[in-house]
């Protein structure tokens, strides 16, 4: 009998373990026919623009030489350790500096981009990422990574950044270059990591990466002069300005950093109207040049382009006259489109003399939707389209290939959402996995969210914004 019992609770056991198997296996198909309708879905939203011939665009500032390494094997090399209690420094002048403010950026899975003062210390890092197996190096700076992106896509470029001649090289023949080359490239170290990665007591929510440079050009705009010359001859549809966090924290002599935004401003009050201008937002610390930036920059675009920590930080210097640091990695969509709004209705009504413009267009990308909002009646075509293009776009560039791969993505979108942390004003969205693009009107705009394909098998996350953000301003022209 005991035999029995015995064997009968062997038989029982692999038939729970039989039965768990296949529960395992059929819930992983089901997730597969369900990201397969996703991702179909975008690709037909995707489909439905094309890109005008002779479609111009303008760009500036900011080039350099990126160098990708994985965090841990460039620490590992210079033996660093990480802080008991990370806290936020504003100038990086020493190692623990910087382990210090790595720490407080890392522990919370937020992007972030330096200037590092110590040219040595910058040096020493540098060179340790040179030459840890994970390095690789690529053309970077905001500006050419949305060139070269529009390029592919089919747009005429102009570009205001300064390589070396080698460097520029890497860059589609398509694109006409300005500014006198570099002897030798800035460089900018992009120290990326996974979900889930530890160094110490810290352990970071998502994929993502620390910058730092040490610029000595790039803050000083020196392309402007000349795509001030060459911008009337080449009539873009829109001109883009990003690359301005390489003046945060920068030690400029009084009075410099702005007399080079008003040299800027300059240039966007002079740009015709029948040209729209486009700012790309990043990582600001300094208070007092986010100020001045929205003061003479953001005031005089139509549209503005974002992530999920950059959009709260305008919202903070709008609203408080503050800078915001940290904000959720993983905001709710409800949380994103109330700040959506509040830039928006601060925005739209700016009065149009001295050059400033209304804002009609917003893109915020996360890592688990982008959200495009555009003002009725604006010039502005083609939200939803745009809005899967840009969500096409992040998988693409992170994963590191044309092809979208649902085998090496996930969805972190939920099966609905609200569009409103107020409940009197909120509506309930549900995902179609067909028709994943929603749409829906408000009083003054109308708003496209459309999911992301995240990649699991992280290639790239630095540059990833830049490729988002041109990809769907691209389809909206």
């Amino acid at each position: 009998m005991a035999f029995l019992n015995r064997k009968s609770l062997a038989v029982c056991s692999l038939l729970v373990l039989l039965c768990a198997v296949i529960y395992k296996k059929r819930s992983s198909d089901l997730l597969q026919e369900k990201l397969g309708r996703v991702l179909h879905g975008l690709l037909r939203a995707e489909k439905k623009v094309g890109v005008g011939r002779n479609t111009r665009i303008a760009l500036g500032f900011g080039g350099c030489e990126d160098i990708f390494a994985n965090f841990e094997e460039v620490f590992a090399k210079l033996n660093y350790t990480s802080p008991s209690d990370a806290v936020h420094v504003q100038d990086i002048k020493s190692e623990s500096d910087f382990m210090n403010i790595f720490a407080y950026f890392f522990g919370e899975g937020a992007a972030a981009e330096r200037y590092v003062e110590n040219a040595t210390l910058f040096s020493e890092i540098a060179a340790a990422a040179r030459d840890v197996p994970s390095a690789r190096l690529a053309l970077g700076g905001n500006a050419p990574a949305m060139a070269r992106r529009l390029a592919i896509e089919g747009a005429e470029i102009l570009l205001a950044a300064r390589f070396t001649e080698q460097t520029r090289k890497q860059l589609p023949e398509s694109i006409k270059v300005l500014g006198k080359p570099l002897d030798v490239d800035e460089l900018h170290l992009i120290l990326e990591y996974s979900a889930g990665s530890k160094w110490g007591n810290y352990s970071a929510s998502r994929a993502n990466r620390f910058i730092i440079h040490s610029d000595k050009s790039n803050p000083f705009l020196d392309t402007l002069e000349d795509l001030e010359m060459e911008l009337p001859s080449f009539d873009p549809s829109v001109l883009v300005v990003g690359g301005l966090q390489m003046m945060d924290n920068f030690p400029f002599e009084d009075g410099v950093r702005e007399e080079r935004l008003k040299k800027l401003n300059d240039l966007l009050v002079k740009t015709d109207r029948t040209t729209k201008t486009h700012f790309e937002m990043a990582s600001f610390s300094d208070p007092a040049l986010m100020k001045e930036i929205v003061d003479t920059v953001v005031y005089h675009c139509d549209s503005l382009g974002m992530n999920e920590q950059e959009l709260p930080n305008l919202v903070s210097i709008l609203t408080r006259g503050e800078i915001a640091l940290l904000s959720d990695s993983r905001p709710r969509i409800a949380t994103v489109l109330d700040q959506m709004r509040t830039v928006f209705h601060l925005l739209k009504d700016t009065k149009e003399s001295n050059g400033r413009r209304k804002l009609t267009r917003l893109h915020v990308h996360t890592l688990a939707y982008q959200a495009i909002l555009t003002k009725k009646g604006s010039d502005w075509k083609n939200t939803m389209s745009a809005a899967a293009k840009a969500s096409l776009t992040a998988n693409r560039h992170v994963c590191g290939s044309n092809y979208i791969d649902t085998e090496k993505a996930k969805l972190l979108m939920d099966e609905s959402f609200s569009t409103s942390t107020y409940e009197n004003s909120a509506d309930r969205i549900p995902l179609e996995e067909q028709r994943p693009v929603s749409c829906w009107s408000e009083d003054e705009f109308d708003i496209c969210l459309a999911p992301v394909l995240v990649c699991t098998e992280v290639l790239q996350t630095g540059g990833g914004g830049d490729n988002i953000s041109s990809a769907g301003l691209l389809y909206q022209i």
